[in-house]
This record gives C-alpha cells, structure tokens and sequence, in this order.
C-alpha cells in the first residue's frame, strides 16, 4: 500500500499517474449511497460499523479512485462526547447550545478512543476490504468547529464566532485549543485504526483575513499536525476560498496542502511554497456540463499541475449531491489516461 500512486503523490515520488479521489465522493451522488442510507439519520449511520464501510467502499468500486476517504462527519467527535447537536437535512450541523461565554466550554471534554469505538472497528472492516487502496481519514480543524459550536449552526457571515474573536480573543483561544486537542484525538484514533493519511478540513477559514489567520487560527491548526506527526503519515490539509491563506495553511504542518478552484495550481503551489504536495482543483460545477467541456477543463488543470513537486486530482471543493455518477467515473479515468507514465 505505501507504494500505491496516491501515497507516493503524497511524498513528491514518481507516480504511474496523477492519482484521484473527490471530496464527499462516498456520498449523496451515488444511487446506492442513498438507497442504503434510507430511513437512517447521518449521525446514526456515522456509528454503524457495517454501513460506513460499505459507503466508504461505493466510490472505490464504482469510479476506480486512488484513495478512499472515511465516511464520517466532522461533528462526530464533539456529539460522541455529548455536545448536544443534530445534523438536519438541507441545513447541516445544528447545536442546541452555542458557545458564548466561558461556562459553555465545559461542553468540551478530551476525546478518548473509548468515546468512538465504532470509527476502530469501522476502520477495521474498510481497510480489511480496500486491500492496497489507501484509506483517508479526516477531521474538523479547529476554527471550522468553532464556527459551527459558537454560531450554533451554519452561517454566512460569522458574525458570532468573529465577536468573540475580537471581542474576547483569550476565550476564543481557549475554545480553539479544546477543539484541536479533540481533532487530534479523533485522528489518532483512525490513524491507529489503519488509516493511511488524514485530512483536516478547514471549510470556512476562508472567512478571515491573514492577519486574523495567523493570530487566531495558525496555532491551533499546528498544534493539530504536530499531535499526528510522529505517526508518519501523510498529512493534508484543506480549505474553502483560502486562496490568500495557502501560505500560512501550509506552515501549519500539512504535508499536501488542497486548493479550491478560485487559484490555479501553478499560482496555488507558489504561495504554499516549501515543495509540497497540491492537491486539487476542478470546480466541482464544471461535472453538471458536457463531457468535452469536462475534459477541456481537467487539462486545464492537469496544464497548471505539470512540473509541480507533486499533485493529486480532486475537486475544490465536495461532490455535489446532484452530480451524475458517471461524470466522475469519466474524469477518473481521463485523468488516469492524460497522465499515464
């Protein structure tokens, strides 16, 4: 497994081919995700060892991708030690009682691995399945967490979670330390379990300025990275709309550093500096459009991606859910085609 083309992307080796998996690829896309999942809320299906493993493995099968990615959620951790929260359809995580002053830290206990003994054995049964393919395990970085726990669910402009960090940056900086000794506990739980790399996810980090970045979110974000280094396993990191932040993600610890659409790899590359690993970056909207446009625009990338230290095709962003199966199987296999050694 340590030679397969996604793990030797990962440490800048020579690959067969620019390797591919998708964000969100094991999920709401796929048919037989849907089927399967019927009748059972996400956090429930999240703590059913037989079913995350089947919807781990849907994609694998279905589209020939380099990687799998754990199927889970990023909240798992903070409900499996009792944060009060729901994940509703069509809105997401939603928190019965945000985080506003210093008493609701008492919300966040450390994570022990007892708390979620069905992402071991989960991680277990996948990883007996998936044979060579690398397994990716993943975790909410610790600002995304944050957001979500102070606003009390999704929000667009943040305006909770950018008070308290103005307003009481020491508060603030205690909620953030709790949430990255969590993440890094929820990783190391699947690292031990068998996952080959892990990816911290900082979906709305794009919401800040540098400035803000590097004294509000950077140290905490390190401190994950470092929590998980002596493993050696590869570490990615991601964000949305973080074109003005790669360079600061990438000084956080990541080894391979994801790109949203919004930047071309060659530009996204320069600014994450330090030979690492690029991991991105279709617009996942370009799949809704005919297959020649699709292609014209995976060479688009692939164009941007030639000559750097390493790359591995993704999305820049998650699957959406109506996105034609066949799409994806179709821009795996181009990709593995245009870039066959």
């Amino acid at each position: 497994m340590t030679d397969s083309p996604f793990l030797r992307a990962c440490r800048r080796e020579p690959v067969p081919h620019t390797p591919v998996w998708f964000m969100r690829q094991a999920g709401r896309s796929l048919p037989e995700y849907r089927k399967l999942r019927a009748g059972t809320t996400m956090l429930d299906s999240c703590a059913r060892p037989d079913m995350v493993t089947e919807i781990t493995l849907q994609p694998v099968r279905r589209h020939g991708v380099d990687a799998a990615v754990f199927f889970s959620d990023i909240v798992v951790p903070l409900k499996a030690i009792g944060v009060d929260l729901d994940i509703k359809p069509g809105v997401g995580p939603v928190v019965a009682n945000p985080i506003r002053d210093r008493s609701d830290l008492e919300q966040l206990r450390p994570l022990e691995p007892d708390d979620v003994p069905y992402i071991t054995e989960a991680i277990g049964l996948t990883t007996a399945e998936l044979g060579a393919t690398p397994l990716i395990g993943f975790a909410g970085a610790p600002f995304t967490l944050a957001s979500y726990l102070i606003e009390g669910g999704p929000s667009r402009n943040h305006e909770h979670t950018k008070a308290m960090m103005y307003g009481d940056p020491q508060l603030f900086h205690a909620l953030l330390d709790r949430l990255a000794t969590i993440a890094s506990a929820f990783l190391d739980v699947q690292i031990r379990a068998g996952a080959s790399a892990v990816q911290l996810f900082d979906s709305w980090v794009g919401a800040l300025s540098p400035a803000d970045y590097r004294a509000h979110v950077l140290p905490h974000s390190a401190k994950v990275f470092r929590a998980v280094e002596h493993h050696g396993v590869p570490r990615i990191h991601f964000g949305v709309g973080t074109g003005e932040l790669l360079g600061l993600m990438s000084e956080a610890g990541a080894d391979v550093v994801g790109a949203d659409w919004r930047i071309p790899l060659d530009e996204a590359s320069r600014r994450i500096g330090g030979g690492k690993t690029v991991q991105g970056n279709l617009d996942p909207a370009v799949l809704f459009a005919p297959r020649a446009a699709v292609e014209a625009q995976a060479q688009r990338v692939l164009d941007a991606a030639a000559g750097l230290p390493g790359h591995i095709f993704n999305l820049g962003h998650g699957v959406l859910p109506d996105t034609d199966p066949d799409a994806l199987t179709r821009l795996t296999e181009y990709v593995h085609e245009r870039t066959a050694r």
